[in-house]
């Protein structure tokens, strides 16, 4: 039309890579989501950690993209949003895992701990059902401030400005052989947690995601109720 004739401001990033598609927020520097897909195939291989480096990704704009030097110092590890150890089928789909599209800045303490051992519980149900679609992303929630309004507040970091999310999440879709589906999905705080806290007490309903995120996942199953299960806190 008229009105696009010099082009539109911006679009829907998405990158569709061999082990996961991303879509892509060039205001935070990072991922509104990262869906994959895990099943006993994807985490069989002989792919090597060691030879992957984090690296930028090239295909976002340059002042909009992230880059190694903006975590150097910040006290945040980098982590994994589609996490690498799911994808040890190929060495690529592997290293595809380490662009910084695919990163948000995390606290150390719950990468290597809690947020770990949520990544190894989506890995153990992967083995046991026929597929699991995993769909993870950072969440910004707002905080009553002193004055008892209240606020969305984060940090950034490095010359780019990095987002911090206050958040993660996670959405697993499980496809069970009876050809059930089930929904679990968890919210963990960006702050160190006590990894002995069992991980049910981070399962959360759908729809509060939903609503803080402004995403709406699983569209495409929710009328199908008859063989859908939902779980969360409280009813597992």
């Amino acid at each position: 039309t008229e009105l696009s004739k010099y082009g539109l401001p911006g679009l829907a990033q998405l990158r569709s890579r061999e082990s996961y598609v991303l879509c892509y927020d060039p205001r935070s520097r990072s991922a509104l989501w990262v869906i994959e897909q895990l099943n006993r195939d994807t985490l069989s291989g002989a792919s090597d950690r060691a030879a992957c480096d984090f690296q930028e990704d090239d295909s976002v704009h340059e002042y909009h993209r992230a880059t190694n030097a903006d975590y150097r110092g910040s006290g945040f590890d980098r982590g994994h949003l589609a996490a690498a150890a799911n994808h040890k089928w190929s060495q690529k789909a592997m290293r595809d895992t380490f662009y910084l599209s695919n990163i948000a800045p995390q606290n150390p303490h719950l990468n290597q701990n809690a947020w770990n051992n949520l990544e190894k519980y989506c890995r153990s149900l992967a083995k046991n059902n026929r597929n699991v679609y995993v769909c993870t992303g950072p969440l910004f929630l707002p905080r009553m401030e002193a004055d008892g309004k209240m606020y969305v507040k984060y940090q950034v970091i490095g010359k780019n400005n990095v987002a911090v999310p206050t958040h993660f999440f996670k959405v697993l879709i499980l496809e069970k052989e009876s050809g059930e589906i089930e929904l679990r999905s968890y919210v963990m705080p960006n702050s160190p947690v006590d990894d002995k806290i069992p991980l049910e007490r981070f399962l959360v309903p759908i729809e509060s995601i939903e609503r803080a995120s402004g995403l709406l996942f699983v569209p495409n199953i929710l009328k199908r109720t008859s063989n859908l299960k939902a779980i969360t806190a409280g009813k597992h």
